[in-house]
């Protein structure tokens, strides 16, 4: 008996009259006013929806899930309920866990965990160096050719820094029809460094984190893949400087796309005022001004996607001072509520560009066929159903990654994601998971 849901009164794209969606067999069967749509009534699963936006299910591409090694801060089972939680359907594992994701090995075991767990697709993002080392590459074409199907490349948590290294990891793509994704710092230019270098590092005595440190790597990188005919992809994009560094090579005819992360669109550097190191974060935040510009070039198209660079981290590695703290932030679960509060609160971006930066185009980059689809009859139904007007409290002990480090806590956020459906299935339901 094949199972069928009716998800009444939604508005797709949050666009014109409400509609009936009618789910059969993993797809999207039908699409009618409301009352016209059926369905079989043993079998149909009415979920009432009225006001409720209804946008293809996200892409994250960028996520920290911590195994194998660090299982104490995250799991690919935990991590999947969070990214579910969220809104997403697929979602890209960094390489850096211990061990490094830089064999075949490896990632099949992370692609094999993340089918286990049901709730997203899990796709193994493989080192573009053995060990993270930045001095051999890993094995590009053995994870390619694997069961993962690894189809993105990155160090992330490092930067490829040796140019000869990464023109040839940019050459060896375009054979494998694959993208490197670079974690961008020059990191000569960050010895010791702990926030942004400007006002607030100088008077809090934090040794300066310079933007020219990202930028410097973009530019270099942007013209070894323009030479290359290479597909690039840019990690966290931080400052103002990248984002005209991004315009300039796109201009060009460069083939390359970019990320920013939810909290380099809300916070600034002048959280760090109260020494928390949850605030930690590698880049750094940065200015009011370079937020701004950040929300302009993706409203614009300049940054494709919005990736979480979810990154969980045990207490200990928190609760301490500021230089012996580890950075990163949980960003699975509050990731739309930011995109909401930056980019739609303030006109910037409409629901239909919200799918475009947080499904469509992440999908595009990182060639998932099935993901970031249309809202049409016959596509599939990875969807995530949102209720526009929903505000919540953040509470990190309540999100489901097992480590709690989120800068938002206490925080009144808008939008909520309220079901989450992977191939026609409810991963997650009244937003609870199913």
């Amino acid at each position: 008996m094949t199972t069928e849901i009716l998800l009444k009164g939604v508005r797709l794209y949050g666009e014109g009259d409400p509609v009936d969606v009618l789910i059969a067999d993993g797809e999207i069967a039908e699409i009618g006013s409301p009352g016209s749509t059926g369905g079989t009534e043993d079998s149909l699963t009415v979920v009432e929806a009225a006001g409720q936006v209804l946008l293809p299910g996200f892409v994250d591409l960028h996520t920290h899930l911590r195994e194998p090694g660090r299982e104490d801060t995250e799991t690919i089972a935990s991590g999947s309920a969070a990214a579910a939680l969220g809104g997403y359907t697929a979602v890209f594992a960094m390489a850096n866990t211990d061990p490094v994701a830089d064999n075949a090995v490896v990632v099949e075991h992370v692609w094999r965990l993340g089918k286990a767990a049901g709730l997203v697709d899990v796709h193994p993002v493989g080192a573009v160096t053995v060990g993270l080392g930045g001095e051999k590459l890993a094995e590009l074409g053995t994870m390619a050719a694997s069961a993962a199907g690894v189809r993105v490349f990155s160090d992330d948590g490092k930067c490829v820094h040796d140019p000869l290294l990464m023109r040839r990891a940019l050459e060896y793509s375009t054979a494998l029809d694959v993208v490197i994704a670079q974690h961008a710092e020059e990191p000569r230019l960050t010895v010791g460094a702990q926030a942004h270098e400007g006002e607030q590092a100088a008077r809090l005595g934090y040794a300066g984190w310079p933007a020219a440190a990202e930028e410097s790597i973009v530019a270099r990188d942007c013209l070894l893949a323009l030479h290359a005919g290479a597909r690039l992809h840019v990690c966290h994009v931080s400052t103002a400087g990248t984002a005209d560094v991004l315009t300039w090579a796109k201009e060009r005819g460069t083939r390359v796309s970019a990320e920013v992360t939810p909290h380099h669109l809300l916070l600034t550097d002048e959280r760090l005022a109260g020494y928390d190191p949850v605030n930690k974060v590698n880049p750094p935040l940065r200015t009011g001004a370079d937020t701004e510009r950040l929300r302009r070039a993706l409203a614009d198209g300049v940054i494709d996607c919005v990736a979480t660079d979810h990154a969980p981290h045990a207490v200990q590695d928190k609760d301490c001072e500021w230089a012996a703290a580890k950075p990163g932030m949980l960003g699975l679960q509050t990731a739309l509520s930011i995109v909401t509060e930056t980019m739609v609160r303030s006109g910037l971006l409409d629901w239909r560009g919200v799918a475009r930066v947080m499904s469509e185009r992440p999908a595009e980059i990182a060639g998932l066929p099935d993901q970031g689809r249309p809202l049409a009859v016959g596509e599939p139904a990875n969807l995530t159903l949102v209720d526009p007007d929903a505000e919540w409290t953040v509470r990190g002990a309540e999100l489901a990654s097992i480590a709690a480090n989120t800068p938002y806590e206490g925080m009144r956020l808008p939008g909520a994601v309220t079901a989450t459906l992977l191939r026609g299935r409810f991963t997650v339901r009244e937003g609870k998971l199913a």
